[in-house]
């Protein structure tokens, strides 16, 4: 019995940006959600915690340092940093997804989308801490798996929304 690795390779292939991009967009609604409703069950900071510190991404650390209540502004900018961060994920998660050929099958990018959703985890929560030092507060498992979710939402909106690109014949 003869068995086949399928090893997916890397081959200069287009990928739906605009699918990439709403899926990211929409992953990212999944995640924002996911985060509140954590916190709200953590009970452990209050329901505008994550968006100050979100937030202080494009307006810097004073924003984290903000007080508990509700500000219009910070919400307003703590989503636009979300959604620009989850479309811009979406999009390089559509680009690995074409140039490896995973975007071919559910089983595949699910798998992708886990092992996308894990590195960014520890991209921004591990990496990026040295820039953000505030987002060490976000660390843990329920924003792992809510970021494990955001992968496989992601991954599997592309597939569901890519316009499949036929490749060209060998030498053309």
């Amino acid at each position: 019995m003869e068995h086949r690795l399928h090893l997916h390779r890397w081959e200069r292939r287009e990928p739906d940006w605009s699918a990439a991009a709403v899926s990211g967009f929409a992953a990212g609604a999944v995640l924002m959600v996911l985060e509140l409703l954590w916190a709200a069950a953590a009970g452990s900071m209050g329901p505008w915690r994550i968006s100050q510190l979100v937030a202080a991404i494009a307006l810097g650390s004073d924003t984290g340092h903000a007080s508990e209540s509700f500000s219009v502004g910070i919400v307003a900018v703590a989503l636009a940093t979300h959604y620009v961060l989850g479309t811009a994920f979406g999009m390089v998660l559509g680009f690995i997804s074409a140039g490896f050929r995973y975007d071919t099958g559910p089983l595949a990018l699910a798998v992708v989308g886990l092992v996308f959703g894990a590195l960014l985890y520890l991209a921004s929560f591990h990496v990026a801490t040295q820039v953000f030092p505030w987002l060490v507060e976000l660390r843990g498992w329920g924003t792992f798996a809510a970021h494990l979710l955001f992968g496989v939402t992601a991954s599997l909106l592309y597939w569901k929304l890519a316009r499949r690109r036929q490749s060209p014949p060998p030498g053309h």
